[in-house]
């Protein structure tokens, strides 16, 4: 006993804080897999419609695109939200993420010029529980 050193008592606050952080990281994990899963779900979809899939999470500095893919000489980047239900999700792509897409695409054009593309969409793949995901053709435009 007299050799430990004297520790303060933690204070009264700290657990609750930690089981927030515990939670809040919790939840993260679970959006992440939940993110995950729609993606996959969203390039099996476009698979089946005859596209090949180019690029997932495709990172730039400038924003994200979830999905790059192609077919002949249409690329396509692809938005994929997974929401509780489909409406939903169809309202979730603000402006701002618009902005950031255009932006990531205009990236991704800069580091892969490719002379056969002759067409470029901005897509969206909803998705939701115990529902086939839905394929939004030409989802929004460059202007917004």
């Amino acid at each position: 006993m007299g050799d430990d050193p004297i520790r303060p008592l933690p204070h009264a606050s700290a657990e609750p804080k930690r089981q927030n952080l515990k939670r809040q990281d919790l939840k993260r994990q679970i959006a992440f897999r939940t993110g995950i899963s729609a993606e996959s779900r969203a390039a099996a979809l476009l698979i089946a419609k005859g596209f090949r899939i180019v690029a997932r999470r495709f990172k730039s500095p400038v924003g994200e695109i979830d999905i790059v893919a192609r077919r002949r000489s249409l690329l396509i980047f692809v938005e994929v939200k997974a929401r509780p239900d489909l409406e939903e999700a169809a309202w979730s792509v603000t402006e701002r993420q618009r902005a950031r897409i255009v932006a990531a695409a205009g990236a991704w054009l800069a580091r892969y010029p490719d002379v056969r593309i002759r067409d470029i969409r901005f897509d969206a793949v909803l998705v939701a529980p115990g529902r086939i995901p839905r394929h939004i053709t030409t989802a929004f435009d460059a202007g917004g």
